[in-house]
């Protein structure tokens, strides 16, 4: 049986966002799950994902950041409460704040790793912590303050 990722989880309403929406065909459709206190995600960048012949354009850099940070505020909120990520109410998260550094110019051709690492939990805000790797070297790393997803913001059913 495969692991189900973090935004496998986000009920069908809240599965459209371009960077971890399972059900937006034409995003990214990024995977997140845990590796021990760290979350994981790993992606290819496309052809079309490029800045200059042979780099990464910092737009996807911080989409993978920024979502991948998303999903993991999720996840922490839920093992905070000691629930499971399939129990209602979902808990949905939105950015407040994305902070990114380009560290160095990253290289097309290879899979980035995104590693995220929860910073702060505070009622309905997480701050999590981000890099993101290719072949083991940081080529940026980020910051993104999440805040619990308001009842009003979510579609109707």
């Amino acid at each position: 049986m495969e692991k189900k990722a973090f935004q496998d989880y986000y009920p069908e309403d809240l599965s459209h966002c371009y960077g971890c929406g399972r059900l937006n065909d034409k995003g990214l459709q990024i995977k997140s799950f845990w590796d021990a206190e760290e979350s994981v995600c790993v992606y290819t960048p496309r052809d079309y994902h490029t800045a200059i012949p042979g780099f990464v354009y910092g737009g996807l850099i911080a989409s993978l950041i920024d979502c991948h940070s998303t999903g993991t505020a999720a996840a922490a909120k839920y093992r905070a409460e000691g629930r499971d990520m399939d129990s209602d109410p979902p808990i949905r998260f939105v950015t407040a704040s994305l902070h990114v550094d380009y560290l160095l110019p990253t290289p097309m051709g290879v899979a980035l790793e995104v590693r995220g690492k929860v910073k702060l939990i505070k009622g309905r805000r997480v701050v999590v912590e981000a890099r993101l790797m290719a072949e083991g070297k940081v080529y940026a790393q980020g910051e993104v303050v999440a805040v619990q997803m308001p009842e009003h913001m979510r579609p109707e059913k």
